[in-house]
C-alpha cells in the first residue's frame, strides 16, 4: 500500500511524498535539497511531481529536480511560472506511478489553485486552500471564490486525510479560538497541537472531521460563529459575508 510522508522545507512547507514500490511522487516542491536527501535516504526513484498552484515555496525545486530527473512528469495547472508538462484544464483524472488522482478546481489563493484528491486511501493533497484549522490568504481570487472552494473540499467524505503545504495548525487555532471561545472541540485540539509541536512533530494530516468541528472558515453558518462576526461588525449574516469578515480578520490577527 501506497504511504505519505512529510519532506520539510523552508520554516514551515511541507513537500508530501506518496511513496509506493520503490517510487516516490512529490507534491508542491518548493525546494530541491530536501527532495533530494529524502529520495536518496530512502533508496526510492522520483516518479513525478504535483503542483497545486504557482508560488515559489511551491515550484521552486522543479527546475533541479528536473536536472536530475529530466524524464519525470510533471502534472499542475497552466500557468507561465510551472515547469508543467501534463497541464490541468477542468477537473479531470490522472493516473501517477500506478496511483490515480481526481483533481478539483479550488480558485481563490490563486486564479488556477487545483488540489488533488485520491479517492481509494482518502488523501487530499490542497496546497494552500483548506489548512488545519484554516484557509489560505485571497491573493488573486474573490471571497466568494474561496468560499465556494472550501464548500467543495468540505463535500468529501469525514474520513479524508488533509495533506495541506504548512505548518499553520496552532496559530490557525487561536484564531479560531477567538472566533469560537466556546467551543470544546478547538480547546483540545489546540492542547493536543501544541503538545505534538513541542516535540516538533507534525500537526499534519487533519481529517475533514476535525474540520468540520474546529475550522472557522468551514463553520460559517454556525450560530456562535455567526453571533462573532456581527458582534465585530460584519455586514450580514450571511455566510459569504461571514466568511469574508473571518479572512479579513484573520489577515491582521
Amino acid at each position: 500500500m501506497p504511504i505519505v510522508l512529510p519532506i520539510l522545507a523552508f520554516n514551515d512547507n511541507y513537500i508530501w511524498a506518496i511513496v509506493h514500490k520503490g517510487k516516490a511522487i512529490v507534491v508542491d516542491p518548493g525546494d530541491a535539497k530536501p527532495v533530494q536527501h529524502f529520495l536518496q535516504q530512502h533508496q526510492l526513484q522520483l516518479a513525478g511531481i504535483l503542483i497545486t498552484h504557482w508560488h515559489a515555496d511551491h515550484t521552486g525545486g522543479i527546475a533541479s529536480l528536473l536536472q536530475k530527473h529530466p524524464d519525470i512528469a510533471i502534472i499542475g495547472p497552466k500557468h507561465e511560472a510551472i515547469s508543467a508538462n501534463h497541464l490541468i484544464e477542468g477537473e479531470q483524472e490522472i493516473t501517477l506511478a500506478g496511483i490515480s488522482f481526481q483533481t478539483l478546481n479550488v480558485p481563490g489563493h490563486t486564479l488556477e489553485h487545483i488540489a488533488f484528491y485520491q479517492a481509494d486511501n482518502g488523501w487530499l493533497f490542497c496546497g494552500d486552500t483548506l489548512f488545519a484549522a484554516g484557509c489560505g490568504r485571497i491573493f488573486e481570487g474573490t471571497p466568494e471564490m474561496m468560499l465556494n472552494s472550501l464548500n467543495k473540499l468540505a463535500a468529501l467524505p469525514n474520513n479524508t486525510q488533509i495533506f495541506c503545504a504548512h505548518e499553520y495548525t496552532v496559530s490557525n487555532l487561536l484564531f479560531a479560538q477567538a472566533v469560537e471561545p466556546n467551543n470544546a472541540a478547538i480547546e483540545k485540539r489546540l492542547q493536543q497541537c501544541q503538545a505534538l509541536r513541542e516535540q516538533n512533530h507534525p500537526t499534519l494530516p487533519s481529517t475533514l472531521a476535525k474540520e468540520r468541528k474546529t475550522n472557522p472558515f468551514l463553520r460559517t453558518e454556525e450560530k456562535e460563529v455567526i453571533k462573532t462576526a456581527l458582534s465585530k461588525h460584519a455586514k450580514s449574516d450571511s455566510s459569504l459575508d461571514v466568511f469574508t469578515f473571518l479572512r479579513e480578520w484573520k489577515n491582521n490577527f
